[in-house]
């Protein structure tokens, strides 16, 4: 059975990059510890804002469609690979289905879509197909991180920090660090910092540390929040001769 690694919860809003497919696997399967609201530490002032910001957003989520540049940093190497294209998300119900249309350096489409992750590479025809199983909640939850998911969510499985605002691209966004509760995880990812933008309550960057000193980097722009987006989008588009192959088994 397939293990997920870290990699996979990249690959959107999370979750961005393809390291699915390029990395190591996790180590165990990890199980996120469950924190009552009164569990929570009580946020205040700048911090409070801002969690409060991305709840009001996420009650009104429907829909996000983003550019991106995703980087992928090994640090053994000293190697940093770049990947550019459009992320689609939207909320099915209870549900969150996410499709990246990777444009450079190749063509790729990867789709989450009832508990599956999917890769499709059209040069060579195939998609690879990783199931979900007791991860699903996890994937979705790094998903929806900073687009459509809750502020104060974040409470239940991260020490959450404000670490002062921060100019991008000469916009101002509030930054924030994230360290994950479970020390399982935190065998795989030290920390994940956060820039959201004050005004809308989406994450316009995001990073995500390794212990080993590697990392991924995911720079968002053209946000376009609520606005449809075709039914086509979220479907791969293969041929009748496309081969479907799974790590998994």
């Amino acid at each position: 059975m397939l293990k997920l690694r870290f990699q996979v919860f990249f690959l959107s809003a999370a979750l961005g990059s393809i390291a699915v497919a390029q990395s190591a696997h996790f180590a165990e399967t990890r199980v996120l510890p469950t924190v009552s609201p009164a569990q929570a530490p009580a946020p205040a002032g700048e911090l409070e804002s801002v969690l409060s910001k991305m709840d009001a957003t996420a009650a009104s989520f429907r829909t996000t469609q983003a550019d991106f540049v995703w980087e992928n940093y090994t640090k053994v190497v000293n190697d940093t690979d770049t990947l550019t294209g459009t992320v689609y998300y939207r909320r099915t119900g209870k549900e969150i289905e996410m499709m990246a249309d990777i444009h450079e350096p190749i063509q790729k489409y990867v789709l989450f879509h009832q508990s599956k992750v999917q890769m499709y590479e059209p040069k060579i025809d195939q998609v690879t197909v990783y199931e979900a199983g007791k991860n699903r909640d996890e994937i979705e939850s790094y998903l929806v991180l900073g687009f459509g998911g809750g502020g104060h969510d974040l409470l239940k499985s991260f020490e959450v920090q404000f670490l002062g605002t921060e100019k991008l691209d000469g916009n101002s966004t509030a930054k924030l660090e994230l360290i994950p509760k479970s020390q399982k995880l935190r065998g795989t990812l030290e920390k994940i910092w956060l820039w959201i933008d004050p005004e809308r309550g989406v994450s316009i960057q995001q990073q995500f540390l390794e212990p080993a000193g590697d990392y991924r980097l995911a720079k968002y722009t053209a946000i376009r929040m609520n606005q449809k987006i075709g039914e086509e989008v979220f479907h791969l588009k293969t041929t009748s001769k496309t081969k479907y192959v799974s790590p998994g088994g």
